[in-house]
């Protein structure tokens, strides 16, 4: 008699999706990708039709490929230590095609409506109109693609754009010979300001930024920064949390200078404590004129900014570099959303409360995305294979608490930073001590049995 396994369906084939595909398929068991575009890589698919990529004409990734990469498909020798963002597309196209992931995705069908039925189980109304009934399901629908904008006093009278959209400097927008005003600190805003502060572009460029970051480079004595404190390559990784950040805390000072210097707000937090922006550029393009930071918004005033120095500037354009809001666009909201970023979940992936539901990918983890999802996908296989199960919905709660706690406590309290993990020791914890675990519970206790629900299995 074959074995039983639940049949999933997946939402989302971004670099979520597309990692959880390929652990189910090395546990045979069946499952459906739905897919809104046409092409798979999410946010990492330039130009994506369904408007869920974020990445502009220029764009890098911020990390070294020695680190932004998955553990079992490493990036191509050939690629540079910074790649473009092209090379991601390929990287994660090649990925699709290598573990036979795209022959399980449809394409231009994504979920419109997702219900769980009351003994368990899900039916899912596809864009095509269709129902379909599975065993469990897995949201990977990204957390970059609903842009979040900042609720400033007054109105702007310009031209106001959120950096979700943006492309280039001439799409979507003519921005050459304007006056802009970009809001943020964060990669995004630093790289964008720097591309349209060129003086080619004719552009005067002001900067914003609320509460300050803590810059660092993308290289140190010629090797890719994060190679000093990766798991491969560094010590720092291995040391417990509280110490990395004690040791690190003057890090930023030491190599690129104190943001007060550069006319910049004193961050109001900690290096280690909200998110670091890695940039080589921005206070040469600030040292060097063509960028003018200033603090906060304090009223939008007709075509003047008003700022919370007490001074103001006239603009043409407001670029928002203000983050991005999780949402849930095919469930209900009664049913389950994420208000100001807020969702709590065992490891980042299970609700106590719904054993057939699992998250991947909703979490801001540091320094990468990439081996985090991988990490999550394993588990992920495991539970639904049956062996992997988690403890009790009470011990759940508050691992929850405690975890939250341990990975947020020390980060200032925005929405950016409520979904924070530091993946070197979420990766070691999963693997020493949350797998192992969760095996001996599957052996003792029996597995979490979510397939034959729906009154179909493989």
């Amino acid at each position: 008699m074959p074995i039983q396994r639940p049949t999933t369906a997946i939402i989302g084939a971004g670099i979520s999706g597309l990692t959880t595909g390929k652990m189910l398929s090395d546990y045979d068991i069946p499952y459906t990708v739905f897919e809104t575009s046409d092409r798979v890589g999410g946010n990492w698919a330039f130009g994506n039709p369904n408007g869920h990529s974020s990445a502009y004409r220029s764009l890098h990734i911020d990390n070294s490929k020695s680190v932004c990469r998955f553990f079992d498909f490493p990036m191509p020798e050939s690629y540079p230590d910074f790649p473009h963002h092209s090379h991601i597309k390929a990287y994660l196209d090649s990925y699709a095609d290598t573990f036979g992931v795209r022959q399980n995705i449809e394409f231009q069908n994504g979920v419109v409506q997702a219900e769980r039925r009351a003994g368990g189980g899900w039916d899912l109304i596809d864009q095509r109109g269709d129902t379909r009934s599975f065993d469990a399901l897995v949201v990977a629908n990204g957390h970059h693609w609903n842009p979040r904008m900042a609720d400033f006093p007054g109105t702007f009278t310009g031209t106001e754009i959120h950096s979700h959209y943006y492309i280039d400097p001439t799409h979507p927008l003519d921005l050459r010979g304007q006056r802009i005003l970009v809001i943020g600190f964060g990669n995004s805003a630093v790289d964008i300001a720097c591309e349209l502060s060129q003086k080619s572009l004719g552009n005067t460029l002001t900067l914003s930024t609320r509460s300050g970051a803590w810059v660092v480079p993308k290289y140190l004595f010629g090797k890719p920064i994060d190679s000093y404190y990766s798991d491969g390559g560094g010590l720092l990784a291995k040391l417990p949390a509280h110490w990395q950040r004690r040791i690190t805390r003057d890090f930023p000072k030491l190599i690129s200078g104190d943001p007060v210097k550069y006319g910049l707000p004193q961050p109001d937090h900690n290096y280690g404590e909200s998110h670091t922006t890695m940039s080589s550029e921005i206070y040469l393009r600030i040292g060097s004129g063509d960028i003018t930071p200033k603090p906060n918004v304090e009223l939008l005033d007709g075509s003047t900014v008003r700022f919370t120095d007490g001074t103001a500037q006239d603009f043409d354009v407001i670029i928002y570099a203000t983050g991005y809001d999780i949402t849930f666009p095919f469930f209900d909201p009664e049913f389950l959303s994420a208000p100001d970023n807020r969702i709590s979940l065992y490891k980042r992936m299970l609700r106590p409360d719904i054993d057939d539901l699992i998250f991947v990918g909703f979490a801001q983890a540091i320094p990468t995305l990439f081996p985090f999802v991988e990490a999550q996908a394993r588990l992920a296989a495991a539970y639904l294979a049956g062996t992997y199960r988690p403890p009790s919905p009470v011990e759940m709660e508050q691992v929850i608490a405690d975890d939250e706690a341990f990975y947020l406590g020390h980060y200032t309290d925005r929405p950016r930073h409520r979904q924070q993990v530091d993946y070197f020791h979420y990766e070691r914890q999963m693997k020493t001590e949350e797998l192992p675990a969760g095996w001996e519970r599957a052996r003792r206790e029996g597995p979490v049995k979510l397939e034959g629900r729906m009154g179909v299995s493989a």
